[in-house]
């Protein structure tokens, strides 16, 4: 297989968190403020967390209970200050993986996902929702609000373009052995699939009900993918993609779209579509009006 490409925008990472060039003035100084946060949660600077709190500012958590049912907790920022305070440096550490920023005016909202680390190990995961708002001192938090789990947690910066490719060439590797279960599960529900004809339109069950005779073979179709170029949305919650494909009907082209939701990529939308040398453009084109 040939060497695939990559374009993309890298993660946010608040250990270091470097800055994209397009990123305005005031997107950096609300990434600075959330920085100064976490930098003084890992050194339990209560003085340096305490500033980047607007004096109004709420923190709660949304959870579910042991029963299942949804719970909502708040938290005084005073008590979480002097919390951090009272800890030994080095005990909190809150890993930041992926980063969303929205700013309207003197508003902006960050979207995060962390885990969180007390004395290196898990304790657990989740989002962030911050609102900010600018003040004659600068940035300041309003409102946080996070959730919490225990499952399916990052420990370690993943490999985002490795993964991608791997989950691709595994969804193209379970038609070629008509494994349906694994092919339309990596789709998500609402994914759509365009085939050659211009009629081949589906949704994800409909394509499963009209392939059904192809999956009850040995093997569906087999496409070998090659010459693939990857590329992410800034959070790296989307990605999209252009591959060639050699197929029973010669050399052909792929495109599609991902999301990643629940730990895992979903194919949102794939199209396939079938090339045509340009010197043979005149024949095909002579072949269609027949």
């Amino acid at each position: 297989m040939n060497r695939f490409l990559l374009l993309t925008t890298p993660l946010l990472f608040f250990a270091t968190l470097p800055l994209a060039a397009q990123e305005t003035s005031a997107e950096q100084a609300v990434i600075a403020v959330l920085e100064q946060l976490f930098d003084g949660m890992r050194a339990s600077d209560s003085v340096s967390v305490r500033e980047v709190f607007h004096p109004d500012a709420r923190l709660h958590s949304v959870s579910y209970n042991a029963e299942g049912q949804p719970v909502v907790r708040y938290t005084p920022i005073d008590r979480f200050v002097s919390q951090v305070g009272q800890l030994p440096p080095g005990t909190l550490n809150e890993q930041i993986w992926t980063t969303t920023l929205e700013l309207d005016g003197p508003l902006a909202t960050a979207w995060t996902e962390y885990t969180l680390f007390v004395n290196l190990e898990m304790s657990h995961c989740g989002y962030n929702a911050f609102q900010l708002a600018e003040t004659p001192d600068g940035w300041r938090i309003i409102q946080v609000t996070d959730t919490r789990r225990k499952e399916g947690c990052r420990t370690e910066a993943p490999a985002v373009a490795e993964g991608l490719h791997a989950f691709i060439d595994d969804w193209h590797q379970a038609a070629a052995v008509a494994d349906a279960d694994a092919f339309f599960g990596a789709m998500a529900p609402e994914g759509i699939y365009l085939g050659t004809d211009a009629s081949e339109r589906w949704l994800r069950d409909e394509l499963r009900e009209w392939a059904a005779f192809a999956f009850e073979r040995e093997s569906a179709w087999a496409f070998t993918p090659h010459d693939r170029h990857l590329y992410f949305s800034a959070d790296e919650r989307f990605a999209w993609w252009e591959e060639l494909l050699d197929t029973r009907f010669g050399l052909s082209r792929g495109s599609g779209v991902a999301v990643w939701r629940d730990g895992r990529w979903h194919i949102l939308h794939y199209d396939l579509a079938v090339t045509v040398p340009n010197e043979k453009m005149d024949s095909f084109i002579e072949l269609m009006k027949e």
